[in-house]
């Protein structure tokens, strides 16, 4: 059933679990990731860009696409819609008038005070629609053209002040992760995540989970990330798989069948990824 993240964040938190919030780029993404969850009896996290909700068509499609999934493929797991990195206060408002049950609004590059006054208003307008809201404060990095940029990692103190300047629902801290697939270490702030998660009263969310190896992402659980973000270690993924099957398969041209080749390795990652709550 859909519901917002609030109650399913909320006890992962007690129980030092993570619940994943995992991208979808086309219906194939959606119906992948959850028979795979609702197979895993495990609640999940359907992350929307904004250039995704262009790609599909519009926040409607989105979630009608979710909706109807949901209802023929007697999805039984929790599901919440999410708005992934919303650019606007006005985009987070369509996406709750669509029917998305959770949104964030990214404000974490614009001042401090801007941050919370924007995120304000999301949050006035998501709690009339039983709708949960999550917000970013320091500076993550990523990857451009190949190079790796990194971000400034939040302070205690900022982020303390931020949840209860806003009133969010979870956080998305900077602990040392980028957006994005990429080689080499990152030096993730264990210590920085233990205290978050000992004086913020929110659940924490890692951004970038992407890349990183599976004991690190128990690490970070172990401190007390509550919400992983996965996109591109799928893309990367179903990418491969579907290069080998038209490398191999020339004479196909079937859309379903191509596009299809990828679809156990969406389900692959998502069972990989989930399992580091056993």
């Amino acid at each position: 059933m859909l519901v917002n993240s609030k109650k399913m964040l909320k006890e992962a938190k007690k129980k030092k679990k993570v619940i994943y919030h995992f991208n979808i780029n086309n219906l194939e993404w959606a119906k992948c990731i959850l028979e795979e969850c609702n197979e895993l009896k495990v609640p999940v996290i359907l992350g929307v860009s904004e250039s995704a909700v262009k790609y599909m068509g519009g926040y409607d499609v989105v979630a009608s696409l979710v909706y109807s999934l949901i209802t023929d493929l007697e999805i039984k797991t929790d599901v919440c819609l999410h708005l992934d990195h919303g650019s606007s206060v006005e985009s987070c408002i369509r996406a709750i008038d669509a029917g998305f049950n959770s949104v964030m609004l990214d404000m974490s590059k614009k001042p401090y005070q801007e941050n919370v006054e924007k995120v304000k208003e999301v949050v006035a307008y998501a709690k009339n629609n039983d709708v949960s809201v999550e917000a970013e404060i320091g500076s993550m990095g990523g990857i451009s053209d190949g190079n790796l940029t990194l971000g400034t990692n939040t302070t205690l103190e900022d982020c303390k002040n931020f949840v209860q300047d806003t009133g969010i629902d979870s956080v998305a801290a900077s602990v040392g992760t980028v957006h994005g697939i990429y080689k080499g270490e990152l030096n993730i702030d264990y210590k920085l995540i233990e205290n978050l998660y000992n004086e913020v009263d929110v659940p924490l969310v890692l951004h970038g989970g992407s890349g990183l190896a599976i004991d690190i992402l128990k690490k970070c659980k172990e401190a007390g990330i509550t919400k992983i973000n996965i996109n591109s270690d799928i893309q990367d993924r179903w990418s491969k798989a579907v290069r080998e099957f038209v490398t191999e398969n020339k004479d196909v041209i079937d859309p379903r069948k191509i596009i299809g080749a990828g679809f156990q390795a969406i389900k692959d990652v998502v069972r990989e990824k989930i399992n580091i709550n056993d």
